[in-house]
């Protein structure tokens, strides 16, 4: 499994136009094949802020997401309101700790 993690930050202006785009978008992004898990989140100082979490079954999928015409609209809307370049990075799960 794969954990992709990209942080945003958006002009505060152009949160509601995010938004909006998101919530059109996240069942097909969520549907994609591969695409296991999607959470959006919203810094708690800097409401422009905002990270999504995804899991995926392999970066092969990742990348056949990153190739496909739903991740190119997406993105070709979603960075043209941004306020700062983006930060994403890929992980895997070494280990979670539970009580």
């Amino acid at each position: 499994m794969l954990i992709r993690i990209v942080r945003m930050t958006f002009h505060a202006e152009n949160v509601p136009a995010f938004l909006e785009n998101f919530e059109l978008h996240k069942k097909s992004i969520r549907n994609f094949p591969g695409c296991e898990h999607l959470e959006l989140w919203q810094d708690e100082n800097q409401k422009n802020i905002f990270t999504t979490y995804s899991h995926w079954k392999s970066e092969e999928h990742l990348n056949q997401y990153r190739d496909s015409e739903l991740f190119k609209s997406v993105w070709k809307f979603t960075k043209a309101l941004f306020s700062e370049k983006p930060l994403a990075f890929s992980s895997k799960k070494i280990e979670e700790v539970r009580k």
